[in-house]
């Protein structure tokens, strides 16, 4: 081992501390780089490997009851590579002990062998057989969750029939790798499964000889889908069509995209934040140790030392101390990847999902946090290179002293011990701002990971007891007259029913168009309420459409506008409408007008779709006994109990998302301050020995250090909180879909807290070095070297 290789293991030694700080704050950047864009390559990998093995749809469509003999023609289309026309339809599951019905869709699959799109995973068992009509393959997540195995039964509500059913298989869908029920924001397997059966099987039971309802397409690459949504929407139209819709617009791949956004959001937005950080603690350790080490530096150079060995021995020292973060970096991210993506495991349903360990990114990760290291430490390097011998070998020219303060309005105002700490923050302003800086980000990321707990919170008042405030909406299966209101009010438990219709429609302004429903709501609902953009409940007008405000801006419509409805579920006739109002919706894209405007609008008299209830506590196991005997009721969502699965999954995640980013946000806070106030110190360790001597105490002399320390963290607060603010509408912006709204709310509570633990964080640091000062060896710390 050379001289300065010698020397480099004796600095590391001594300064080990230190290190292991810079090293843990670069172990947090390779992590979060390994985290994200590893689970974003699993995720991304493993779907387009499902997608092209099991030929997941590009095109999707439904209609009311269509021919067979269409296939030929919608096959024949430029561009299609696919087709596959299907029965698929809502059913209500009973399933054994279980009190609530629990919500199925039913979907049918050729005779023999797998459908030409959308082919099914068999993860045990098999297929049902055409000869065999009681038949069904089941979701995994739904089996998993009714421990549903080959031989198991289960009875299904279908076209007002019972049926018992008999599990055959247990298999995996590209279509419903993230499986959520109607009305709910998270997926509840006990409450929503999907099962299949054969065609010839469906047809009898949904009577639908020789005709399907859905439609999935794939299509050859370089096709012109846009092309293809026309001509297959005119051959549908005359059957009910619903008009045709893209994969990006399926709500399954629509929130697994959604994922990785985020994943992706993650890997460009926080490890810089964390690779800043250790660039300057690598330049502040760096710039002190060449100072103190002045001296030594030019008597190497005076033995025959070249400047680039010097430098380079400093360099080895910042590629040591990358490379121990890299390591710790390396093994965190990995342990907590795999973890993740047991997390993913949980919510996606793919046949396999393994964390990627790609070579590429443990060195992506690896030379992109050794450069950031080699660049904080650039300046410090280049000052070895350009200092001459004869010049090293000499003290440095001791720092020109100017009155910072009037010398009597100062010693009135603060004592010479506070104008000292402030003195040297004034003295270093770029380091004392660049400490603010990073602990401002530590701030921001904790405000980051708490904001979604305030948001949550809002959103589940909103939606929960504001807007939506019935214990359960029944679903008819198709429309029906009033009556099957006056039939639900006299469904036991049921204390209050109000109706709503809903209709699919095409929204048109200008050049702009956007599929959703318009939902008929009651006049004097109570249940279901509308509301403004201040989220204030609304009554819907007697005339007019209701427009949710990001659809208004989408459609380019204000109030007084006339926007264009063509009712694709009739007969696709366009009526002008005006916009009456601009209102708010977290959930869906729904408009909104009173019921019976909407009913004139359809023009075929007054029909509902179904009707929000109130229920008798003590009754609710009587109303599921009679919602599963009535043939009419297509499914029931039950509020309370979807309310309760979007808590208890938001805030398992988010609880995992809290103890991640709090662990780094006290990383960087305390690798800061250790950092900091070990440096000054070093460098003012003469200066504090001379204060002891001079009589002051040890707690005098320490405020002197904790002072400066002290000012920089509490002016980095404001700061954070400005930066996590910003940090957190990004990630809602980033949230933002047709399928929900996240809204944007930080109560000042999280602020405080964020705060309160980066200040924890720092006063832990900040004891650490005082106890250094305490034990300070006044006769060796006083002894001039000149």
């Amino acid at each position: 081992m050379s001289m300065l290789d010698r020397k480099l293991f004796r600095d590391i030694l001594r300064l080990w501390a230190q290190v292991l700080a810079v090293a843990l704050v670069m172990a947090c950047g390779v992590m979060t780089i390994i985290l994200a864009i590893g689970a974003y390559r699993s995720l991304e990998e493993t779907r387009a490997v499902f997608y092209e093995r099991y030929r997941f749809g590009n095109l999707f469509v439904t209609a009311n009851r269509a021919p067979l003999h269409l296939k030929e023609r919608i096959a024949a289309l430029e561009g299609v590579g696919g087709v596959d026309l299907r029965i698929v339809d809502y059913v209500l599951l009973d399933m054994p002990g279980m009190a609530e019905p629990a919500t199925g869709i039913a979907v049918s699959i050729p005779d023999s062998g797998q459908p030409a799109v959308n082919r099914l995973y068999i993860r045990s068992g098999r297929l049902p057989e055409p000869n065999r009509p009681h038949e069904a393959a089941v979701l995994e997540s739904f089996a998993l969750a009714h421990r549903l195995t080959q031989g198991s039964t289960f009875d299904a509500i279908m076209n007002g029939r019972k049926q018992t059913l008999t599990v055959t298989g247990i298999v995996l869908s590209p279509e419903y790798i993230y499986a959520i029920g109607p009305g709910d924001m998270v997926p509840d397997p006990h409450r929503f499964g999907v099962f299949y059966m054969t065609r010839t099987a469906l047809e009898g039971v949904m009577d639908m000889d020789g005709a399907f309802n859905d439609a999935s397409l794939t299509v050859l690459r370089g096709a012109d889908t846009d092309d293809l949504v026309g001509a297959i929407d005119d051959l549908l139209d005359p059957y009910g069509g619903q008009g045709t819709y893209l994969r990006k617009d399926q709500i399954s791949h629509t929130f697994l995209d959604n994922e990785l956004i985020q994943l992706r959001a993650m890997a460009a937005i926080i490890p810089p934040i964390f690779l800043f950080v250790a660039a300057f603690l690598v330049n502040m350790i760096l710039t002190r140790l060449i100072t103190l080490e002045r001296e030594q530096i030019g008597l190497l150079k005076a033995l025959g030392y070249r400047d680039f060995e010097v430098a380079w021995h400093y360099a080895k020292l910042t590629i040591v101390i990358a490379l121990i973060g890299v390591v710790i970096g390396f093994g965190a991210g990995n342990w907590i990847g795999r973890g993740l993506t047991r997390l993913y495991a949980e919510f996606f349903s793919f046949p396999f999902l393994i964390f990627r360990e790609s070579v590429d990114l443990y060195a992506i990760s690896g030379g992109i946090s050794v450069a950031a290291a080699i660049a904080g430490a650039g300046k410090a390097i280049w000052s070895v290179i350009v200092l001459p011998a004869a010049v090293a070998m000499r003290p440095p020219a001791p720092v020109r002293f100017r009155s910072l303060f009037h010398r009597q309005l100062s010693s009135r105002l603060f004592s010479q011990l506070t104008i000292m700490a402030v003195r040297q923050i004034i003295r270093t302003p770029v380091r004392s701002l660049l400490t603010s800086l990073g602990v401002a980000l530590s701030v921001a990321l904790l405000v980051v990971a708490m904001f979604s707990s305030d948001s949550v919170d809002y959103m589940v008042e909103q939606i929960f007891f504001r807007m939506e405030r019935q214990d359960a909406t029944l679903r008819l299966d198709r429309e029906r007259s009033p009556a099957a209101l006056d039939a639900i009010r006299h469904m036991p438990g049921v204390t209050r029913a109000e109706p709503f219709r809903s209709i699919a429609v095409k929204l048109r302004n200008k050049n702009h168009e956007k599929d959703l429903a318009i939902l008929g709501m009651p006049e004097d609902g109570e249940l279901g309420r509308i509301m403004d953009a201040d989220m204030r409940p609304l009554e819907p007008p007697s005339s007019g459409l209701l427009v949710i405000g990001r659809v208004a801006e989408a459609l380019e419509l204000k109030v007084g506008d006339m926007v264009e409805v063509e009712l694709v579920e009739k007969d696709h006739r366009q009526i002008d409408v005006p916009v009456t109002g601009i209102v708010q919706s977290l959930v869906g894209i729904d408009a909104y007008m009173r019921i019976d405007a909407l009913d004139r609008l359809i023009g075929d008299g007054r029909r509902i779709s179904g009707a929000r209830i109130s229920v008798d506590p003590v009754l609710k196991e009587a109303l599921y006994d009679s919602v599963k005997n009535t043939p009419a009721v297509a499914y029931i969502m039950l509020i309370g109990l979807s309310r309760q699965q979007f808590r208890a999954t938001i805030e398992k995640n988010i609880a995992t998302m809290t103890t991640v980013y709090t662990t780094l946000a006290i990383i960087v806070a305390f690798g800061l301050i250790y950092n900091s106030a070990r440096i000054q110190l070093s460098e003012r360790a003469r200066e504090l020995a001379s204060l002891r001597v001079l009589g002051f105490t040890r707690t005098e002399v320490s405020s002197v250090l904790l002072t400066e320390l002290a000012v920089v963290v509490l002016v980095a607060q404001p700061f954070g909180w400005l930066l996590g603010y910003l940090f957190s509408m990004l990630v809602i912006e980033g949230l933002a879909s047709d399928l929900f709204r996240v809204p944007f709310v930080v109560n000042s509570q999280t602020f405080a807290i964020a705060s309160l633990v980066v200040m924890g964080a720092s006063l832990v640091s900040a004891l650490i070095v005082r106890r250094r000062i305490d034990r300070l060896d006044l006769v060796s710390v006083l002894k001039s070297r000149e």
